[in-house]
């Protein structure tokens, strides 16, 4: 019964996803806003400063611009991929068959919550020629109180709801938006009153200036972004202070996640600590051996008091970049994970000092005690200011990156996010190299690098080697004429010597008989 109590409790507490979410209009600064949603007609509805919303983690937002067209109500989830376009309102006239009109492009669509994920929503608004979509909401939230009504037996939200990407959000390339329902009420009844609506998307273009920040959200256990912490050290390094790095360790709150019970004890047993306050999945799913969650927490607050020692004063943390390379190496392992042997010995090959790190994570409120620690408290909160749901995920100057995480890939965004003029030294060197790293690591030479990408040449050794395949193709031609030359004259000597005309006996006949004419032999003084 313990066994299967325990692997109930992994189970659930494994699929729960981060349970506060900042809204997405708003910048992870909370001092911008990074998108806005606006309804301009009718008058009776805009609201002032624009509605508050939260914005899909998938899709491409077409930052610095807007989207600004009629909108029109499915009047379903959309979760059926035959999309009726003859449905909805505004109700629109009919055709010579008698057929409603099929919304006209291009619209902005809103369909209701439930019934399927958010990208199957969106995915099938995007094939029926949506240029936009807003996601009402079918449930009020608890803190909206009296100002938004439920339906009869259904219970207000306590959280926040998310857009995240159920994991094939990849072909969604239209943005989406998802609309409180004490907001989207007010709307979809304009829209079934028959009144055309017409509302704004708008985006902000985070502003680029002469340093980029970047942050990594990820865990000691995360096995995506190994690779990644394992090689962009040295494109750390080669930026120096035009880019500040952000390492950031996800963390679930276990009290949020009902991990600490009402008598204070911890109901998720090692995928915990401070007794049941910070939680972690377990990597391997196996409650009994191997890494824990709780080992999985203390190893991320060992990083944040590496980072907060060695990095978060340049925002470079050559040192805690070390440390991760040296940690992957030695002690990625279920033998040698929170083994302390394996741990200082990657504190000593990496410059970090053991001392210093452990007084830190004491000083910060330590893992042990039923008590809050103050550094795992300020990541939760900004997760929960950023929206972050999928792991690993990197931001440049607060826009996430979609796709996968790669060095070269962090590195051409972070490139592209200077003001124009601004770019550091590296970033003209390597930005148009194909194998970006390997000139990042060669000093800003780009060769194509140990991978054999073949990279490109500078224009005087191009011209060099091509003016020397030049010279060896002309030598070669030029000894094989002189040869063939050579042969043709030896031929022409042979032909002759063989047709050279006899001495002539004085009678005016030639020497010769009729036999050597016959043959050929004789002589006559005439070729041919």
């Amino acid at each position: 019964f313990q066994r299967s109590s325990k692997m109930r409790l992994g189970i659930a507490f494994a699929t729960t996803v981060a349970v506060a979410v900042a809204p997405r209009g708003v910048s992870a600064d909370g001092n911008s806003i990074s998108s806005k949603l606006q309804v301009h007609i009718p008058q009776t509805l805009n609201m002032p400063g624009g509605y508050d919303h939260r914005e899909a983690l998938f899709g491409v937002p077409p930052y610095g611009g807007s989207l600004q067209q009629n909108l029109y109500y499915a009047d379903s989830d959309l979760c059926d991929p035959a999309v009726d376009t003859r449905k909805g309102y505004p109700i629109r006239s009919k055709d010579n068959d008698g057929n409603m009109q099929p919304w006209p492009s291009p619209y902005i669509l809103m369909v209701d919550r439930g019934g399927c994920t958010f990208v199957q929503k969106v995915r099938n608004a995007q094939r029926s020629g949506a240029a936009g979509v807003i996601i009402a909401d079918n449930t009020c939230l608890c803190s909206a109180g009296d100002s938004c009504h439920s339906d009869p037996g259904t219970d207000c939200e306590t959280r926040e709801p998310i857009m995240a990407d159920d994991g094939s959000g990849a072909d969604i390339s239209i943005p989406s938006f998802l609309m409180f329902k004490k907001d989207a009420d007010a709307v979809k009844a304009e829209l079934r009153a028959n009144h055309m609506v017409q509302i704004e998307m708008t985006w902000a273009l985070p502003s680029p200036d002469d340093r980029v920040e970047y942050d990594l959200w990820t865990t000691p256990s995360d096995l995506v972004s190994r690779d990644f912490q394992k090689g962009f050290k040295d494109v750390a390094t080669a930026l120096g202070d035009r880019a500040y790095f952000t390492p950031h360790m996800y963390v679930y709150d276990g009290i949020k996640s009902h991990c600490q019970g009402a008598d204070g004890e911890n109901m998720c047993f090692n995928l915990c600590t401070n007794n049941g306050r910070y939680c972690a999945t377990d990597p391997d799913n196996d409650l009994d051996h191997g890494i824990s969650g709780a080992d999985v927490v203390r190893e991320s607050l060992r990083r944040i008091c590496i980072w907060k020692h060695y990095g978060e004063s340049d925002g470079v943390g050559k040192e805690w970049w070390d440390y991760v390379a040296e940690f992957l190496h030695r002690c990625d392992t279920p033998d040698y994970f929170a083994n302390e042997d394996c741990v200082a010995d990657a504190y000593k090959h990496a410059g970090v000092d053991k001392d210093r790190v452990q007084r830190c994570m004491l000083d910060s409120g330590g893992l042990e005690k039923d008590a809050p620690n103050s550094f795992l408290d300020l990541e939760m909160a900004a997760q929960a200011r950023r929206g972050v749901v999928v792991l690993p995920t990197a931001f440049v100057n607060t826009v996430a990156l979609r796709g996968a995480l790669t060095a070269d890939m962090v590195f051409a965004a972070i490139c592209a996010g200077y003001l124009d003029g601004t770019e550091p030294k590296i970033c003209q060197q390597c930005s148009k190299c194909p194998n970006e790293i390997d000139c990042v690591k060669a000093g800003g030479k780009c060769s194509g690098g140990s991978g054999g990408g073949g990279g490109s040449v500078s224009a005087h050794t191009f011209f060099v080697t091509l003016f020397a395949i030049c010279c060896a193709f002309g030598g070669v031609g030029f000894l094989h004429w002189r040869k063939t030359r050579d042969d043709m004259r030896e031929q022409v000597r042979g032909i002759l010597a063989e047709y050279m005309p006899l001495e002539d006996s004085g009678d005016g006949v030639m020497n010769g008989s009729p036999m050597d004419f016959a043959r050929g032999g004789g002589s006559t003084g005439l070729i041919g």
